[in-house]
């Protein structure tokens, strides 16, 4: 497995909420922070979008896609500053309109992803507050939309269901599209392309349990170890030892924040011969004791739960109308995401 997949497995990008909505000027949207990666693009028409920051305005036409990364609110609408409201009320104001009603109307569509963990936040991190993706004519990202926007204009049987892998196409097609070309790309993405590397740091990824050694890594790659040492120190900032550290303390969060797992069983699985030597490395990394730490996180969680309020649909109860016309919905319970739907992820 390379390693933007394990990546974006072990994120489990889940929800997939999915918006499909045909809007007569004057119209405009309001989407909360909270959703942490939105998808945006015009099938039909053309709108815009902007943050509450002077000079954000970006214009949405068929053919591209933009993301937009959690933190501040943003907005959609038939024209820069227009009047925005709120998902629920918008969707009471358009929901009657279908694609075929006005042909000077906006299609558009959106979807929204909640990702888990600090593989996913890593991801997230190394994205653009706002991403612009304007396809090639060969860009199979360009196929992708052309195929979504034939889709939201039938009714057909199991819609919600291509609807939704289409999306997912769109969310890892974008991201590898923007790590290919960005200057900001995580740094494992752009060593995980050198032949000198590449092999090592997929085998400590699939494999953060072994016992690797420096000669080990180096032997891998076929470098001597202190050329492999090197060469590593330059591309990835940090030395092997230190990136392995790293690699097992973020999956050891990760199932501390999200699993049941015993700190044995999880020593195990991240390459620590006790709970105790996990115990005490974990303190070093992070200055308390890994069971203090799930208690504090979870308790975050838990108060984050009560106290955020519903955003643009991003909800497993919500469902889909199944129709051509305005649609909000979940159509995936949370435990799915961009991997197989019949594999289990490494790490859960």
């Amino acid at each position: 497995m390379d390693l933007l997949t394990d990546h974006l497995v072990r994120a489990r990008a889940a929800g997939a909420v999915f918006a499909r909505t045909v809007a007569e000027p004057p119209w405009g949207l309001r989407l909360g922070g909270s959703i942490e990666l939105s998808v945006h693009t015009v099938v039909r028409g053309r709108g815009y979008l902007w943050l509450d920051a002077p000079g954000s305005t970006v214009e949405l036409i068929p053919g591209t896609v933009t993301l937009v990364r959690g933190g501040p609110n943003h907005y959609i609408g038939h024209e820069p500053g227009a009047e925005c409201l709120e998902p629920e009320e918008f969707r009471a104001r358009h929901a009657q309109m279908g694609p075929g009603d006005n042909p000077q109307a906006t299609v558009f569509l959106c979807g929204a992803y909640q990702f888990s963990g600090d593989v996913g936040g890593g991801l997230l991190d190394a994205l653009p507050q706002v991403m612009t993706l304007s396809a090639a004519d060969d860009d199979p990202l360009r196929d992708v939309i052309t195929l979504l926007s034939r889709e939201l204009v039938r009714n057909e049987l199991a819609q919600q269901i291509v609807l939704d892998r289409l999306l997912d196409l769109l969310l890892v097609l974008a991201i590898r599209s923007d790590f290919r070309r960005s200057a900001t790309a995580p740094r494992w993405y752009r060593a995980s392309a050198d032949p000198r590397l590449g092999a090592a740091l997929q085998a400590m990824h699939e494999n953060a349990a072994h016992p690797w050694t420096v000669p080990e890594l180096a032997a891998i790659s076929g470098l001597f170890r202190a050329a492999f040492a090197r060469t590593f120190r330059d591309a990835l900032g940090q030395a092997p030892m230190q990136y392995l550290t790293e690699w097992r303390m973020t999956l050891a969060r990760d199932h501390l924040r999200a699993d049941d797992l015993s700190l044995a069983q999880i020593a195990d699985t991240v390459g620590y011969g006790s709970p105790f030597a996990f115990a005490a490395a974990f303190r070093r990394h992070h200055g308390e004791p890994p069971g203090t730490w799930r208690q504090r996180e979870r308790a975050t969680a838990n108060a984050r739960l009560l106290t955020t309020p519903p955003s643009f649909a991003v909800s497993s109860s919500s469902k889909s109308t199944g129709n051509t016309g305005n649609s909000y919905g979940s159509s995936r319970s949370n435990d799915q995401g961009v991997h197989d739907q019949g594999a289990t992820p490494p790490g859960t």
